[in-house]
């Protein structure tokens, strides 16, 4: 089942995992929590995932669902990503945010031919910067932005900051379900 999060009244497939953009002001408090959530999350996926049989990390619910091995790709994929776009806020005059095709990057990048550790390092230590370049900014650059032509509208640092705060419990989620069906299997 794909989530269409609803961003100003329309719905979009863009980062169905992810849940839905801020849209309005952080408090410091809220920021603080969303970063704490956000860098908290690398730890619980190498937990969750590390010493799991091959059976399990290549298990999926469905020939076009992802198993562990492709979310932790996509993890560590979308760190860079986050990265980038949010640099691109940060520093560019008037930027487009550059849609992906995530199930594309998923096939053909290699996933299923990386190891855990790895994955879960990469993701680790993408994150770790990201969430100490957010920490470093001021509360006016949470409202910078960037067009993003798929929704047609502008998103922000803080958009990028709730996103990530939400991205990994949400696939941690989906690795539960993933392990709990492979050992049913």
């Amino acid at each position: 089942m794909k989530v269409r999060p609803v961003i100003g009244g329309q719905t979009s497939s863009l980062h169905r995992h992810a849940g839905v953009f801020l849209g309005g002001p952080v408090t410091e408090a809220e920021l603080k929590k969303r970063l704490d959530d956000a860098e908290k999350s690398p730890k619980q996926f190498a937990a969750a995932v590390l010493g799991l049989p091959e059976k399990t990390l290549r298990h999926k619910s469905s020939p076009d669902k992802w198993c562990i091995l492709q979310i932790l790709g996509h993890l560590a994929d979308m760190e860079v990503l986050y990265a980038y776009r949010i640099r691109q806020m940060l520093a560019d005059k008037d930027p487009v945010i550059a849609p992906i095709d995530q199930d594309a990057w998923a096939k053909s990048l290699g996933y299923l031919e990386s190891s855990p550790p790895e994955l879960v390092a990469l993701y680790g230590l993408n994150r770790h910067a990201n969430v100490g370049l957010l920490r470093r900014l001021k509360a006016e650059d949470l409202q910078k932005s960037a067009r993003h032509p798929e929704l047609d509208h502008r998103v922000t640092v803080a958009d990028y900051v709730q996103m990530m705060s939400k991205h990994g419990p949400n696939h941690l989620e989906q690795i539960e379900r993933l392990k709990k069906e492979a050992i049913g299997t």
